[in-house]
């Protein structure tokens, strides 16, 4: 994800020179210095002054420790945290109690310029660092502010997790066109070009999605037949159910990223 941050915010026309990344692995300092032309260090202390904002792209069990190598250097800057599940009373803590700080969940079509991510500031963020979070978010997708940040948990079951459900619904497709006599090839084609499509068309059409969906479905034909099949087998309730699970295991993850131990 820090990959794609730093491509997005050059692609909007940010200075390399203005990105400081922190990267403990050599290889990969000189692969971001290569592709980016930004400025590598392996320490926080080598990084300084900070800047604006601080981005914490961590792994989720790596924060505590990254946390607190920050915390000596922090002034007034903004600390964005992109971690799943580590929750702001938890970052703030691991910070010396530092409270200008968002929790935000971006996914994976972020590395095309494609994501959606949801956003939590705490109270300690002005309106101008919302802006400034907003912005560098942005270069990579859409954003979503969230009022409270329990709603960063359904953010993350619903949209963090979605690309996974609809590449397996997209593989699903591919594998029917497969059985049907097509090639892996243009079963593939017609799989990811008719989800493409259709996003597309949800995403630019006035009406509701159960209007697009009749739309297509025409009494007696091949689409009702096929909505009836997955009616019968409850798909709909079984993609609800998996959602609602998906949002559980995120509290829990919260819970227990959240511990000192």
């Amino acid at each position: 994800m820090a990959v794609a941050l730093i491509g997005g915010l050059i692609g909007k026309g940010h200075d390399p020179a203005s990105i400081r990344v922190v990267e403990i692995q050599a290889e990969a300092r000189a692969r971001l210095t290569a592709q980016f032309g930004v400025a590598c260090t392996d320490s926080v202390a080598a990084a300084a002054p900070l800047g604006e904002a601080v981005v914490l792209a961590v792994k989720p069990q790596q924060m505590r420790a990254a946390a607190q190598a920050l915390q000596p250097r922090l002034g007034r800057e903004l600390v964005i945290t992109i971690a799943a599940g580590i929750r702001l009373v938890d970052l703030s803590r691991w910070l010396g109690g530092y409270a200008t700080l968002v929790r935000c969940m971006p996914n994976t079509p972020a590395l095309i310029g494609a994501g959606i991510t949801g956003l939590y500031a705490n109270v300690g963020v002005d309106s101008a660092q919302r802006a400034l979070c907003e912005s560098i978010l942005g270069a990579v997708g859409a954003t979503l502010w969230v009022p409270e940040e329990s709603l960063l948990d359904p953010v993350t079951a619903i949209s963090g997790s979605g690309p996974a459900y609809v590449f397996y619904f997209i593989e699903a497709v591919q594998q029917a066109a497969q059985e049907m006599g097509f090639s892996a090839a243009d079963a593939k084609k017609l799989a990811v070009e008719t989800f493409a499509g259709t996003a597309r068309l949800a995403a630019q059409s006035p009406e509701n999605l159960a209007m697009l969906r009749e739309r297509v479905t025409s009494k007696g034909g091949t689409t009702e037949r096929a909505l009836a099949s997955m009616d019968a087998d409850r798909v709909k309730d079984l993609i609800v159910r998996a959602l609602h699970a998906a949002n559980r295991r995120a509290r829990e993850l919260g819970e227990q990223l959240g511990t000192d131990k």
